[in-house]
């Protein structure tokens, strides 16, 4: 968001445009009017923004026939009994010392009764799996971890149809020397793991974490509750779920993967299933790649967006300036690199931002509903938005990175701040204040971020600037609905260099101070004018040919004074009037109306387009042919 340091006070003239267009006002009241009409302008505060790590290869997991099938291998089975403080084994591979067996060979082991305080162990060499399934089985351990996975190639744990099965420690470990710290969760493997089945694990994981793998952990079957003073669910290279219902309560992470020394490791993939999850920190968050392709995931972190008390005031770069923020990270979805989202359905309510990568995020598809204390979808490089319906219903910030392209999908976001916001944070102020404008010297900043808008339907509702890029904007398709700030200090519009626009339906309307028009450089004709005074809240805009045609009636959802149009029906020398009020009945989504008969309100202006910019320019206090100070 680009705020005021240095106030200056412009003078708004009449609507001449500086591009040729002229609009006349019904009223000469309003020209009047208008020319007293006095606003600030703002300038320029700077922050700067650590490049992350390159895109890495798309997240691809493969599931093997263990991973998939209860075992029914016979051969090799045994039966463990649990017996309070003793435990009985039926069957070759397992040894009992006291309250402790020790699985010593591949195999399945059937695992029923209750231990009061032991352990079950996997320690083999073999390069075969382990099948460990729970058949009603209460395991608790006061020291260490209840199951714990010493050394195996891979082991199952099947979570036996209709059965209840639970897993508790103690709030200390006794480890062998001092230099241990591990096992440190519920359940632990140092190897890969797999749950699957169709029973049900409760995890009641007083000490640190819930379930962990410090290699492959899978989730493919069982209903599964993780209750951890600290993560939930991890898995040092990946974590990986394709079905079953999860229910994490976490004290730090929900579900974290977290090996940061291998670049192609530290993972998550979700393919399917129902999380829900609450954590004190963030929710999912993997040291590299996220991908999500199905399940319904919700996720509350650091108390939600209710915590957040609705969004801060003015700042910059994530977090800076806004009211809320942290200096933990509690965050949705969280990458050190790249998230991709094709599919399910995800809602969020967070602290921090929604879905948050260091380096892109990919939206190919999905239902997303994201409510957050600071922005909704937050990338430090790259946003790509190619499909799905994404609401953000409240945010600092909607949608944030350096440079964001939407090519199609449904968006509708309301933020505090800024709605749409093409940012690095490292913009850089001209020497002596605001800089010359047009043809002075030196010219405009021209910023090194961008937005492309190239289809979708988008409906921003913004405190700040609605559409705002530290750079160029360029717009071929779509169509984009902006209800922009009340305050003269920001812009339904604000951007660097220029706004080319080349096709789609552009309505944004807000404060009149820092109004911006697309570049006089685009290939689609726009109009921009001010109103007299603010109107109210649901007071309608109406365009219309001279001939009748409909070309706008809006109903912005806020108080606003200045209007920018740009339409494929906008025509070279047509003449159309503008009117405020009125009513219709046409049918109205997030404002606009379509079809139905307008019912006249006032006519307040009426123009003739001659040029590819109408009205734009110094009339509205802002920056003529595009462009504005740079204003990071």
């Amino acid at each position: 968001m680009k705020k005021a340091i240095v106030l200056m006070v412009v003078l708004i003239l009449a609507l001449s445009a500086c591009s040729g267009g002229e609009i006349e006002y019904a009223d000469s009241a309003y020209a009047a009017d208008l020319a007293a009409t006095t606003t600030e302008v703002a300038s320029t505060v700077t922050s700067t923004q650590q490049t992350a790590e390159t895109a890495l290869n798309p997240v691809s997991v493969e599931y093997d026939t263990d991973d998939l099938e209860v075992s029914t291998d016979t051969s090799s089975l045994s039966h463990i009994g649990l017996e309070g403080n003793s435990i009985t084994v039926e069957g070759t591979g397992a040894t009992v010392s006291g309250s402790v067996v020790t699985i010593t060979a591949a195999g399945t082991y059937n695992i029923s009764g209750t231990l009061d305080d032991g352990q079950i162990i996997v320690e083999t060499e073999d390069e075969e799996t382990v099948f460990l399934v729970l058949e009603g089985a209460d395991i608790t351990s006061s020291t260490s971890a209840p199951i714990y996975v010493s050394n195996a190639d891979k082991v199952v744990l099947t979570l036996a149809d209709g059965t209840e099965n639970y897993v508790t420690d103690g709030d200390a470990y006794v480890f062998e020397d001092a230099e241990s710290d591990e096992p440190n969760a519920a359940v632990f493997s140092r190897d890969d793991l797999t749950i699957n089945g169709g029973g049900s694990l409760t995890v009641n994981a007083n000490y640190s974490n819930g379930i962990a793998s410090k290699d492959d952990l899978k989730i493919t079957g069982g209903t599964i509750t993780v209750t951890a003073v600290n993560d939930g669910i991890k898995g040092r290279d990946s974590v990986a779920v394709l079905d079953g219902i999860i229910t994490v309560n976490a004290g730090a992470d929900g579900m974290q993967a977290n090996n940061d020394e291998d670049a192609e490791e530290g993972y998550v993939s979700i393919e399917g299933g129902v999380l829900r999850i609450t954590a004190g920190l963030d929710g999912i968050q993997a040291e590299t790649r996220l991908a999500v392709s199905g399940g319904e995931i919700t996720i509350t972190t650091g108390g939600g967006s209710v915590a957040s008390g609705g969004g801060g005031a003015w700042g910059g770069r994530g977090m800076e300036g806004n009211a809320n923020q942290t200096t933990d990270s509690v965050k949705g979805l969280k990458a050190g690199v790249e998230i991709t989202i094709t599919g399910g359905e995800i809602e969020i309510s967070s602290l921090d931002d929604a879905i948050h990568a260091n380096d892109s995020i990919t939206i190919n598809g999905g239902d997303m509903l994201l409510a957050t204390g600071d922005d909704g979808i937050h990338a430090d490089n790259a946003l790509t938005i190619n499909g799905g319906n994404l609401e953000i219903t409240q945010c600092y910030e909607g949608l944030e990175s350096a440079d964001i392209t939407i090519n199609d999908g449904t968006i509708r976001l309301t933020a505090s701040d800024d709605g749409i916001n093409a940012s690095s944070g490292s913009g850089d102020a001209a020497v002596g204040g605001l800089p010359t404008r047009g043809g002075g010297p030196g010219g405009f900043e021209t910023g090194d971020n961008s937005l492309h808008i190239n289809g979708g339907y988008i409906a921003v509702d913004a405190g700040g600037d609605g559409i705002d890029a530290n750079g160029p904007i360029e717009m071929t398709a779509g169509v984009v609905l902006v209800n922009g700030p009340t305050n003269s200090g920001n812009g339904a519009l604000d951007y660097l260099g220029s706004f080319n626009l080349s096709g789609g339906y552009l309505v944004a309307v807000g404060s009149v101070g820092m109004a911006e028009a697309p570049s006089t450089t685009s290939t689609q004709y726009s109009v921009i004018f001010s109103l007299a005074s603010p109107q109210a809240a649901g007071t309608m805009i109406h365009i219309e040919s001279e001939s009748g045609q409909d070309i706008l009636t809006f109903a912005p959802n806020k108080t606003y004074q200045s209007v920018v149009l740009s339409s494929p029906e906008l025509e070279n020398g047509e003449s159309y009037v503008v009117y405020a009020g009125g009513s219709s009945t046409g049918t109205v989504a997030d404002g606009l109306y379509s079809g139905g008969a307008y019912s006249e309100g006032t006519q307040v202006a009426s123009f003739t387009v001659s040029s590819m910019v109408t009205g734009s320019g110094s009339q509205m206090g802002g920056f003529p042919g595009g462009g504005r100070p740079t204003r990071p």
